[in-house]
């Protein structure tokens, strides 16, 4: 008997933990968000708030549902308000140590044992994720695509550990409860889409690095002359900077290919904080970037 997943904690509220959890509130769900402390918490509330408002203005949502799903959100600082949750969404920053220690806790937290343990991940192993908790069998990747609340992609990654109960309850919540598109990817380094999609990012970033082209030309020449909606520098400077270099990191440590590996530009851009959007400068120069947009 499938037993519908009504209870939702997102830990993280950043731009990826806030548009995952828009989209449960607007399907619906009573949502909980977990931040660092209350003025992180604020932040992910005025994340959600703004994204909202566009989806108002832009004629996608109508004020009264906007309002519906704000109400059904709450944000908290304290893991130990997820424990009735029957799916939590892990979305801290691309760090595995910082990801193992969440699941570790929320193992011990979260009291249904039939509850799902998911992390939005975009190239680390599930596998580990899993071993950290006494439930592998329940932890599972449910990686979105920024911004969630548009992109209609999930990718979903089963460890030799995940159940595959977990995989159909989980396929089932992210298509017929979020409406979203699902493919299945192996439990390796970045997935499908990112396995594709970082070595073309890198060729870009060497490009430039090289005098070879201006980070201005390489985005035309993809956007004008292959129809990309958006250059790679610019999509790199959108996904930031230092995420690209964690990705990065962790195809080159499971592939070993040179293709994989950040160029030294990359590191030295992410060293000196020039991350992309969220900062203000990446690749490109961007008009000041409001706290709720980050």
């Amino acid at each position: 008997m499938r037993r519908d997943i009504l209870r939702i904690g997102v830990v993280g509220g950043g731009r990826m933990g806030a548009g995952i959890a828009e989209v449960c509130a607007r399907a619906g769900l009573d949502t909980v968000v977990c931040e660092v402390d209350a003025m992180a918490a604020r932040a992910a509330r005025e994340r959600v708030s703004a994204s909202l408002d566009r989806a108002v203005r832009r004629g996608k949502l109508d004020r009264d549902s906007a309002r519906d799903a704000l109400d059904r959100l709450a944000f908290t600082q304290a893991l130990e308000d997820l424990a009735d949750r029957q799916l939590v969404v892990e979305a801290v920053v691309e760090n595995a140590d910082a990801k193992t220690e969440i699941f570790t806790a929320l193992d011990k937290i979260v009291e249904d044992p039939g509850a799902i343990l998911a992390t939005n991940t975009s190239s680390l192993p599930i596998m580990r994720l899993g071993m950290a908790t006494g439930r592998a069998d329940r932890v599972v990747g449910l990686h979105f695509f920024n911004p969630v609340p548009v992109l209609p992609l999930v990718e979903i990654v089963a460890s030799l550990h995940t159940a595959p109960g977990t995989v159909a309850a989980v396929e089932d919540f992210a298509t017929r409860v979020l409406g979203k598109t699902v493919v299945h990817a192996r439990d390796r380094a970045g997935f499908v889409v990112n396995a594709l999609l970082i070595p073309y990012l890198l060729a870009a970033i060497r490009m430039a690095e090289s005098g070879f082209a201006t980070a201005t030309d390489i985005d035309a020449g993809m956007e004008l002359g292959c129809a990309h909606p958006m250059g790679p520098l610019r999509l790199a400077d959108l996904i930031g900077l230092d995420t690209v270099a964690s990705i990065a990191e962790s195809l080159y440590d499971e592939f070993r290919e040179p293709l994989h590996a950040p160029p030294p530009l990359l590191q030295r851009m992410v060293e000196a904080g020039l991350l992309g959007r969220k900062t203000g400068r990446g690749f490109h120069v961007y008009d000041a970037v409001r706290q709720s947009d980050i």
